[in-house]
């Protein structure tokens, strides 16, 4: 199987996931500070599960899901950040 190309920017805010026509808007929190985790940004996946409008029918299959989580893992190691995904 093909990987799907993936563009990974990241808004403030957000990361913003792009794959051909489709994109994914994925809310980043800080961690908590009393957590002692040294993360700069947490992802809940449980809110990763289909695309942004118009494509909000399709869901993001579990393939699709680690390419982007991978994607996403990669991007933000560039800027020197760290992402925990929960």
């Amino acid at each position: 199987m093909a990987r799907m190309k993936i563009k990974v920017e990241m808004t403030e805010g957000a990361i913003r996931v792009r794959h051909d026509s489709r994109t994914l808007t994925i809310h980043a929190e800080a961690p908590d500070a009393e957590s002692g985790d040294e993360t700069d940004f947490v992802v809940r996946l449980d809110e990763i599960d289909h695309w942004d409008a118009p494509d909000q029918d399709k869901e993001i299959d579990i393939v699709e899901l680690q390419q982007i989580l991978d994607a996403v893992e990669k991007e933000l190691a560039k800027h020197g950040l760290t992402v925990d995904f929960d």
